[in-house]
């Protein structure tokens, strides 16, 4: 592929991005052999050494999807022009932005990567990048800071804006950044507000399940990949991506490409975030509780499995979208047990408080207003808890891996009334509606309650059964 400067600049080079959108965008290329619409990558907090991986392999990587373990799909992306770390000089990422070949920017960088507290209305003030940018944007550190410097040279130069397309499992995550990015700009370039409420800022559904990178995975894709390259990402066969089509500067037509283009996302947003992504945290803290390890260990546990049938059963009330529920829950279960991908229940547990609230409270509160309880979930807002304990029922330890780890753990009691009453107090964690709920409230105290009184995993695992209706 030849090297014209690319008119995508992707912040957050993580395995995600290079298992899901590099590879709709080398389908497109292979089809199209359009060669504009290739991407920079950088990572800007973390990770340099992948980017100097891919700088020496020519930003070419193999990609191996697993549909079992004996079945697997190859593909080679080439469509990466360059990489670029921006660590504690970002200048290099802002000169690519401004760049007026870059017509889109996209995003995977994670929830607290939007420097928002969890209710998406305000700066997060005790984010160290946020916190800084605050007080001056002479060296931006944070990703609004970073779109916001950019944005504002590009109108000093007159430039066509870019599009901003986030990537990240938040609900209306377009409407966030550019909500972070407003904020910001409240503060030091007001009068650049209406213009950036006038950009575009499409949201997009997106729905791969990619595990960290192990010596293990390298190993075992040399069958496919035919050498072994530390550079392999693994991932499963499934992949969807919808996309609000909603931009200013142009796009690749990669609806032929296997992208959904839709006018709204967020019912495929409520949909995957409250039952593919809501599973995976119920599982996540109720099976590192009981000393698993592993998604396909957790589902295969059949406590856990009539868990998050039951789970499914709650949460699908809220569910509003044009598709199969009863197929749609069947294809998770079979998803989450492909023992391929050997998906760490710690990485799904990693920042619980950034996705808690959109993937069970937001539930909680339509099921609410419809006038219905939720068990299920206030059952598995109790595991999150307990979890935070940082100990499993027979006593395994593991860390808390959270940007409020030290606030949580702080909230941490004994008592489960008095514990809850902690967690609600936090700021800007907990949604007003599920704090003036004292159903749900007092639903979340019993739970607690009952699996902080589980000595062993036999009886956390009845108390599991036993919820079930």
């Amino acid at each position: 592929m030849s090297r014209t400067v690319p008119a995508i600049v992707h912040i957050g080079l993580g395995a995600f991005h290079r298992a899901h959108q590099a590879v709709y965008l080398q389908s497109y290329f292979d089809r199209t052999g359009d060669d504009s619409w290739q991407l920079c990558a950088a990572n800007i907090r973390s990770n340099q050494a992948i980017v100097d991986a891919l700088h020496s392999a020519d930003h070419c990587y193999p990609v191996v999807a697993y549909e079992s373990e004996d079945t697997a799909t190859l593909t080679n992306v080439r469509v990466i022009s360059d990489t670029l770390f921006a660590g504690s000089d970002k200048s290099v990422l802002v000169q690519r932005l401004i760049d007026p070949a870059t017509r889109l920017v996209t995003l995977t960088v994670t929830e607290k990567g939007y420097g928002l507290l969890s209710n998406g209305e305000a700066l997060n003030q005790e984010d160290p990048a946020i916190a800084a940018d605050w007080q001056s944007l002479d060296a931006p550190k944070s990703v609004p800071g970073l779109l916001l410097t950019a944005i504002h040279t590009r109108v000093a130069q007159g430039l066509a804006p870019f599009t901003v397309l986030s990537c990240d499992n938040l609900p209306h995550n377009g409407r966030r950044i550019q909500t972070a990015v407003c904020l910001l700009a409240q503060r030091h370039y007001p009068e650049l507000v209406d213009s950036i409420q006038a950009m575009s800022f499409p949201s997009s559904m997106v729905d791969r399940i990619v595990p960290a990178v192990t010596d293990e995975a390298i190993a075992k894709s040399v069958r496919w990949v035919g050498r072994q390259d530390p550079l392999v990402v693994v991932t499963e066969q499934f992949s969807q991506w919808v996309v609000e089509d909603n931009f200013g500067n142009g796009r690749p037509d990669w609806e032929l490409d296997g992208v959904t283009m839709v006018d709204d996302v967020e019912p495929y947003e409520t949909m995957k975030l409250r039952l593919l992504n809501g599973a995976h945290s119920l599982l996540a803290y109720a099976g590192l509780l009981l000393g698993h390890f592993t998604v396909d260990q957790a589902i295969n546990d059949p406590a856990l499995r009539a868990l998050v049938l039951a789970y499914f059963g709650e949460a699908r009330v809220t569910v509003r979208v044009a598709v199969d529920l009863d197929d749609y829950c069947c294809a998770l279960l079979k998803r989450f047990a492909n023992n391929s991908l050997h998906h760490q229940l710690a990485q799904i547990a990693m920042d619980g408080s950034q996705k808690v609230p959109q993937r069970w409270l937001r539930g909680v509160i339509d099921r609410r207003q419809q006038g219905l309880d939720s068990p299920i979930a206030a059952l598995a807002l109790a595991c999150w808890m307990a979890h935070l304990r940082g100990t499993g029922v027979e006593g395994a330890s593991y860390p808390i891996n959270d940007p409020l780890a030290v606030s949580l753990t702080q909230c941490v009691d004994d008592e489960p009334s008095a514990y809850v009453a902690k967690l609600m107090a936090l700021d800007g964690l907990v949604p007003l509606a599920c704090r003036d709920d004292d159903r749900f409230i007092a639903q979340l105290v019993g739970s607690l309650a009952r699996v902080s009184d589980c000595a062993t995993t036999e009886a956390l695992k009845k108390l599991f059964v036993d919820a079930t209706p």
